[in-house]
């Protein structure tokens, strides 16, 4: 047993050594993972652009989702541990939206919702999201925050957990614009409530699709992926939560939504 596990180690199997292309997906996947754990997200959009330009685009949209989610699982953690360390994580911002969507989280990962003019809209929400924030004036980060009204904040996590699971994402990218538009966290605080939100609702719609019948994750796709994001999560996240000021992150957050837009309306083209 022992002499057949080394020989799996000193000539693994074709299917788990690197080529170029997936050395070279690794870095960029390593780049996606710093800029998205910087603002407090897990990535997941901004994965599923980058395979989407590559053999791997040929995939079924289930396996791309689960992986997504798999690096997801990853990268939050790391950023949320580093925002929370910090002292910018507020728990009871975090409950509300946590127990309100993940629910509706798992059950978005258990049905497949496709449609182009979803697709449109949902990237027209994202660039009218970045708009706002990158035009909010200079003491938009630092002004002290509004009360969180449960009677918009439950429907609200409702359907960010719902979306979160159909699209393949951990909700991030609706999460943050929705605290910073509606003034009820700073920019921090918002990165470390989504850091976990995602998580949570990365790990529920993973478990939907698992329960729906199909689990398509491969460990040898998802070491190699995986080893990137955590590199990456690490480094972006400590930047985000300790060295660069809230603006600063507001602003990479807008970079975020615009990207993620994008990816969307590359996929209509």
């Amino acid at each position: 047993m022992a002499r057949h596990r080394l020989v799996e180690v000193l000539f693994p199997p074709p299917e788990c050594v690197l080529g170029t292309e997936e050395v070279l997906i690794a870095l960029a996947l390593l780049v996606v993972a710093a800029m998205y754990s910087s603002v407090g997200h897990g990535g997941a959009s901004g994965y599923l652009a980058v395979l989407s330009l590559t053999s791997f685009a040929t995939m079924e949209e289930v396996w791309l989702k689960q992986h997504a989610w798999s690096l997801n699982l990853i990268v939050a953690a790391i950023a949320f541990y580093h925002y929370q360390r910090s002292g910018h994580h507020i728990p009871r911002i975090t409950t509300v939206f946590v127990l309100a969507s993940i629910p509706m989280a798992f059950a978005g990962g258990y049905f497949l919702i496709e449609g182009a003019i979803y697709d449109v809209l949902l990237s027209i929400t994202l660039i009218w999201a970045s708009v706002r924030l990158f035009r909010a004036d200079s003491n938009f980060d630092e002004e002290s925050v509004e009360n969180l009204p449960l009677s918009q904040a439950i429907p609200a996590g409702a359907g960010i957990g719902l979306l979160s699971g159909i699209i393949g994402v951990g909700g991030g990218i609706f999460l943050s614009p929705l605290l910073l538009l509606k003034r009820w966290a700073t920019p921090k605080t918002a990165a470390a409530t989504a850091a976990l939100f995602i998580w949570l609702n990365s790990a529920a719609a993973l478990t939907g699709s698992y329960l729906s019948g199909e689990w398509l994750v491969e460990t040898y796709t998802l070491a190699p992926f995986g080893s990137a994001v955590l590199i990456g999560g690490f480094v972006g996240s400590r930047l985000g939560a300790d060295l660069i000021p809230q603006r600063a992150v507001r602003i990479v957050l807008v970079v975020v939504l615009i990207l993620a837009a994008a990816r969307r309306i590359l996929l209509l083209v």
